[in-house]
């Protein structure tokens, strides 16, 4: 299959990329290395899948980098993480600067060291202005935690009658979650042959088209994205209609 970007169809491609990067510690266990080093060369599969979004013009690429969970892998396992997270975040500005990405982060962010939390901070700040393409790190994130964020929103606006019961809509429960403001996934991939969601983005990814890779996250590259994008533009998004409606121009994919 063609792993040109040139084979892309830009009416046709997603507008938000949502990505479950799994198998560092496999990469690594199978060449009897320790766990950190296959995180580490995991950070070269981000690199290459954010320049490849940039470059092809993904408008939101939203990453799983650190679930609500992973706090309680060993202390040295989630203390090497944040170092590479920080580091990460310093080696990359500059590039971020330059392709107009806008970095933000979803998730309990605030449970993060302080040394890595600063250094996210000055790194959304410095980069809120650019336009080219939205990198969404998911970081100290849950799904369901989310969801239950926003509904302890909803309810204490109703409790202190700003809001009405028969007021609360999808749209308006969307706006109180992270992703607030940005299209929801079209397509969903995760890496390294889980047939799960992980607790990622559940109520955003309702009618995300997904696809399970069995490369490992840090053979992950840019070929293989391709690959997958080429795919995902022979699918045909429903959304609930039947096919016949869907050609006939009765709805149109947002």
């Amino acid at each position: 299959m063609n792993s040109d970007s040139s084979s892309l169809h830009p009416e046709s491609l997603p507008r938000h990329i949502a990505m479950i990067m799994d198998g560092n510690g496999r990469w690594a266990k199978k060449r009897s290395l320790n766990r950190i080093r296959g995180h580490r060369e995991g950070t070269e599969s981000v690199r290459d899948i954010v320049r490849t979004c940039r470059e092809i013009g993904i408008e939101v690429l939203t990453l799983y980098a650190f679930s609500t969970e992973n706090w309680k892998r060993p202390r040295e396992e989630v203390s090497a993480l944040m170092r590479l997270l920080r580091d990460f975040l310093k080696s990359e500005l500059p590039e971020m600067m330059e392709n107009a990405i806008r970095l933000r982060a979803i998730g309990e962010i605030e449970r993060l060291p302080d040394g890595v939390l600063k250094v996210l901070r000055e790194s959304m700040e410095k980069t809120r202005e650019n336009q080219g393409m939205v990198l969404n790190l998911a970081l100290s994130y849950g799904g369901r935690d989310e969801i239950v964020r926003a509904a302890q929103e909803v309810a204490t606006q109703v409790q202190e009658g700003r809001l009405r019961s028969e007021e609360i809509t999808k749209e308006l429960f969307s706006s109180h979650l992270y992703t607030c403001g940005m299209p929801d996934p079209d397509l969903v991939i995760r890496t390294s042959g889980e047939m799960r969601i992980s607790n990622f983005l559940l109520w955003q990814i309702a009618y995300a088209e997904i696809f399970v890779t069995q490369s490992l996250w840090p053979d992950f590259r840019r070929e293989e994205l391709i690959q997958i994008l080429q795919e995902y533009q022979k699918r045909e998004r429903r959304f609930g209609l039947t096919g016949e409606q869907v050609r006939g121009g009765f709805f149109r994919s947002r």
